[in-house]
């Protein structure tokens, strides 16, 4: 039969959902004959047992969709498939019980292997870690949706044009209601990038109350006007998570933020800015939206949709040994 190779398929995206929880070596064997991918996977299964255990949560399920993006037939009679792996993972903590979930790519590549089929070939995309400043695509604005149209500028009447004499709180809780509303998709007011996670927190910050520096320089203030003809006309501050960091670290007036040493003391609506290597180039943005039972921070982000995920990161494929944080605590009032 032709497809008969999803039934293979089928059966590495049950391994792929086991290996979540359970770190064993599986019992009936595997359908990846990827030795390079097998390596990083058996290391991935036994940093992940360590971390829960660091953490005093135990993993209890995974529940995992797969949506095939795309398929295609080489000329080698190959299949090479774009798979999207949607997954909830239950976690058990200080007696309490959390959700994560997360949304991520693969590639794979199938073989015929006599009267069946192998997962011959893994490949990984890591979108958190990637170059320094990258740009959306006009052609992909406007969110996943069938039509590929720039989305109309969004021009708030109340905050662009300058700052207002008058205080305004932060919001934190209609911060992370946005943050939960939009972290598997893209509101259409806004472009959307390809690389997404700093246009999203900025959103985010903007839904509660974050006022708009608008300098009409791309390099200064926190701004975001759309796009102008086919001209980007936002500031790097609002997509670019080094530029991000900038300027939560240097900002006193407008969007303002306290540089914190512990992730414990951060609160609802704070951001956390990751360097994966350790070399002062930012490269991903989370917001904080709820807390585990012991008090540390879960997160939401971008670029890896991810809702309520641990705020380290360890279970990454960007994280490494060298990777830094910067916890911000944005300001009550503006």
């Amino acid at each position: 039969m032709a497809d008969e190779w999803k039934k293979t398929l089928s059966v590495y995206v049950n391994e792929q959902n086991q290996d979540e929880v359970d770190y064993r070596t599986p019992s009936g064997g595997t359908v990846v004959t990827d030795v390079d991918y097998l390596l990083r996977r058996g290391e991935r299964k036994r940093k992940l047992e360590g971390w829960y255990r660091g953490r005093g949560a135990a993993p209890l399920r995974c529940e995992t969709r797969a949506k095939l993006v795309r398929e295609i037939e080489n000329r080698a009679g190959e299949i090479e498939v774009d798979l999207q792996l949607s997954r909830k993972i239950y976690y058990e903590k200080g007696g309490a019980r959390h959700q994560e979930e997360r949304i991520e790519r693969q590639r794979l590549t199938l073989q015929r292997d006599g009267s069946g089929w192998i997962v011959s070939r893994v490949e990984q995309p890591v979108p958190e870690r990637h170059p320094a400043m990258v740009l959306p695509r006009p052609e992909e604005a406007g969110g996943t949706g069938g039509r590929q149209t720039s989305p109309r500028p969004y021009l708030n009447r109340e905050v662009l044009g300058g700052s207002s004499a008058r205080s305004v709180a932060y919001r934190r809780e209609e911060a992370v209601l946005y943050a939960d509303r939009w972290w598997d998709s893209f509101n259409p007011e806004f472009a959307a990038f390809e690389v997404d996670c700093t246009n999203y927190i900025s959103q985010c910050l903007f839904a509660g109350g974050a006022p708009i520096n608008y300098t009409g320089k791309r390099e200064s203030g926190w701004w975001y006007k759309g796009y102008v003809g086919k001209q980007e006309a936002w500031s790097y501050s609002w997509s670019v998570a080094n530029a991000l960091e900038r300027h939560l670290s240097r900002s006193d007036s407008g969007l303002r933020a306290e540089l914190l040493e512990r992730p414990e003391q951060l609160q609802l609506g704070d951001v956390i800015i990751y360097d994966w290597d350790g070399n002062g180039a930012y490269q991903h943005s989370t917001i904080v939206t709820a807390f585990d039972a012991g008090g540390m921070p879960l997160v939401n982000a971008h670029t890896t949709p991810s809702k309520h995920r641990y705020w380290d990161y360890r279970d990454s494929y960007a994280w490494s040994e060298n990777t830094v944080y910067r916890f911000f605590h944005i300001a009550d009032r503006f």
